[in-house]
C-alpha cells in the first residue's frame, strides 16, 4: 500500500472518531441527520444491514453544522494537521455515492463506471474495507457503495459495500430505481451537469404544457386527455430535436445515410423505440447533441377511465394527475352544515399519505380553501389547535413531503437509461417459451422499471 493512501486509512478513522465522540451541535447534527436517512431508507426495498455506517459516511460530506460540513469542523479544531492533509481532507466534501459496475480488476485497484453518468473511476482500497468483499470484486459485478478523492484522476472507497451481483436489465433497471429513492441528492454523482441539465427539463416541460393546453391546470375525462396527451409527448419529443438543431422531418433512409448506419439497422432500432422518426433520430445523433431525453409516459388504465382527471403541472414539482381533486375541491366548498364530513376527511388523509400528492398541491388548496381545509385537518390529525398556515409545513415532512422540490420523474434521463428502461420493460414483457418474438416495449412512468 503506498503512504498516500496510508495516510487516507489514518486520517479516515480519526475523523470517524471525531465525529463519534463530538458533543454538542456536531452530536445533534448527526443524530438529525442519521434519524432522517433511516426514515427515508425505511420506505425503500432494501437488504442493507449497513445503514448506520452509511448515514455516518454521507454525514461526513453531506451534514451541515452552522453551514460547515463535519469535515471542515475536523480541519478547524485538529491544528497539527499538514497542509497536504488538509487538502485531502476537503477533497472529501466531494465523495459522492454511485451505483457501479467493475470493468475491470488490477492488484491494486479496480476500475468502475457509475451506471448513472457512464463515467468511469479508478478507485482503490486503503485498508478499510473487508477483504471478504473486496475479494467477490469481479468483473461485471455491480456495487453500490460511497468512492471519494484521493489525486487527481484517483479514488478511494468510502463507507460500506453492498454487492449486488450481476444484474440483468430489469433486475438492474429496479436496482437504478431503488439508488434514485435512497440517495436522491447522489442521483449523477459528480455529474452535475446532468442533474442541471434534468431540473432544466422540468422548467421546459412545465411551458410547453401551458403552450400546448393552454394553462398548468386542467380537468378533463381522462380518455380525452390520454388523448392528447399522446400528441403532446411527440410535441416534446420533435421541440427537443428542434433545439439540438436535429431535422427529425428527415426520413429513415435519410438518417441512415448521414449516420453511415444500413437502413436495415435503422428501421430495426425506429422499431424497437416506438417507430417514430424523432425518437431514432435522437438516438443517431445523441452522441454529437442529445445527451439525455424526456421519457415517454403512459397515462396508467385508471385515469385514463377517470371521468374527472385533472393534471397539474409546476416548474419545479413536476406534474400531479389526480382523478378526485374536483370532488375534493368540491367539498370544501360547501357549506359547513352540509359537509360531507367523513368523506372529506378521509380523502384529505390520503393526500397526506400518499407519496405522489406533492406540496404544491396542498399550497393550491390551502390557497383556494384555508378555513375548510384547516378544520379537516385538525379532526384527521386530532389536533384542535392545528393552524394551517403555520403548522401545514412541518406536518407535510412528517408525512414524507419534502420541504423542497425533488427531481420529479417526467426529467429527461440520460439516454442510456432511457434505453436500459425499455429494454428492460420488454424483457419483462416477453412471452414465456422459445421462439417467440419479443413484445414491444411501452416506457412507463418514473426513473427506472419498478
Amino acid at each position: 500500500m503506498s503512504d498516500l493512501l496510508e495516510r487516507s486509512s489514518q486520517l479516515k478513522q480519526a475523523l470517524v472518531d471525531f465525529i463519534l465522540d463530538a458533543e454538542g451541535e456536531l452530536a445533534v447534527a448527526l443524530e438529525t441527520f442519521s434519524k432522517d436517512k433511516f426514515e427515508e431508507w425505511s420506505k425503500v426495498q432494501t437488504q442493507s444491514q449497513n445503514h448506520s455506517a452509511m448515514a455516518i459516511d454521507m454525514f461526513l460530506s453531506d451534514g451541515r453544522v452552522n453551514d460547515k460540513t463535519p469535515i471542515d469542523c475536523f480541519i478547524d479544531e485538529t491544528p497539527d494537521l499538514s497542509e497536504s492533509d488538509r487538502t485531502l481532507l476537503k477533497s472529501w466534501n466531494h465523495s459522492f455515492n454511485g451505483l457501479f459496475e467493475v470493468i475491470q480488476v488490477s492488484d491494486s485497484a479496480y476500475d468502475l463506471m457509475n451506471w448513472l453518468t457512464t463515467k468511469l473511476y479508478r478507485v482503490s482500497p486503503n485498508g478499510r474495507q473487508e477483504d471478504a468483499k473486496l475479494s467477490r470484486l469481479k468483473v461485471g459485478e455491480m456495487v453500490l457503495t460511497r468512492i471519494a478523492p484521493l489525486t487527481e484522476g484517483q479514488w478511494i472507497f468510502s463507507g460500506p459495500m453492498e454487492l449486488l451481483g450481476k444484474l440483468g436489465k430489469p433486475k438492474l433497471a429496479v436496482a437504478i430505481g431503488n439508488f434514485r429513492d435512497r440517495f436522491k441528492q447522489h442521483l449523477y454523482g459528480d455529474a452535475p451537469e446532468l442533474l442541471e441539465e434534468s431540473w432544466q427539463s422540468v422548467e421546459i416541460y412545465h411551458q410547453e404544457f401551458v403552450d400546448f393546453f393552454g394553462e398548468a391546470e386542467i380537468t378533463m375525462p381522462g380518455r380525452d386527455f390520454s388523448q392528447r396527451f399522446q400528441d403532446f409527448q411527440e410535441t416534446l419529443s420533435e421541440n427537443q430535436l428542434q433545439r439540438a438543431g436535429i431535422d427529425s422531418s428527415k426520413s429513415l433512409q435519410d438518417l441512415a445515410q448521414e449516420s453511415g448506419v444500413s437502413q436495415e439497422a435503422m428501421e430495426e432500432m425506429a422499431a424497437e423505440l416506438d417507430g417514430t422518426s424523432a425518437v431514432a433520430s435522437q438516438l443517431l445523433n445523441s452522441g454529437k447533441s442529445i445527451k439525455m431525453v424526456m421519457p415517454k409516459v403512459d397515462l396508467p388504465k385508471p385515469l385514463q377511465r377517470a371521468e374527472q382527471l385533472t393534471v397539474i403541472v409546476h416548474p419545479r414539482w413536476g406534474n400531479c394527475l389526480l382523478d378526485d381533486y374536483q370532488v375534493l375541491c368540491d367539498r370544501l366548498s360547501q357549506d359547513s352544515d352540509s359537509l360531507e364530513t367523513e368523506a372529506l376527511d378521509k380523502q384529505v388523509k390520503r393526500y397526506l399519505e400518499e407519496s405522489t400528492i406533492h406540496p404544491y398541491i396542498w399550497q393550491k388548496l390551502v390557497e383556494h380553501y384555508p378555513e375548510p381545509l384547516e378544520t379537516a385537518l385538525q379532526r384527521v390529525l386530532e389536533q384542535p389547535d392545528f393552524q394551517i398556515q403555520t403548522d401545514l409545513q412541518a406536518t407535510l415532512q412528517t408525512y414524507g413531503k419534502p420541504a423542497e422540490p425533488e427531481l420529479p420523474e417526467t426529467a429527461s434521463v440520460p439516454v442510456h437509461l432511457d434505453t436500459l428502461f425499455k429494454e428492460a420493460l420488454a424483457e419483462v414483457e416477453q412471452p414465456k417459451g422459445k421462439g417467440k418474438k419479443k413484445t414491444k416495449a411501452k416506457a412507463k412512468t418514473g426513473f427506472g422499471a419498478r
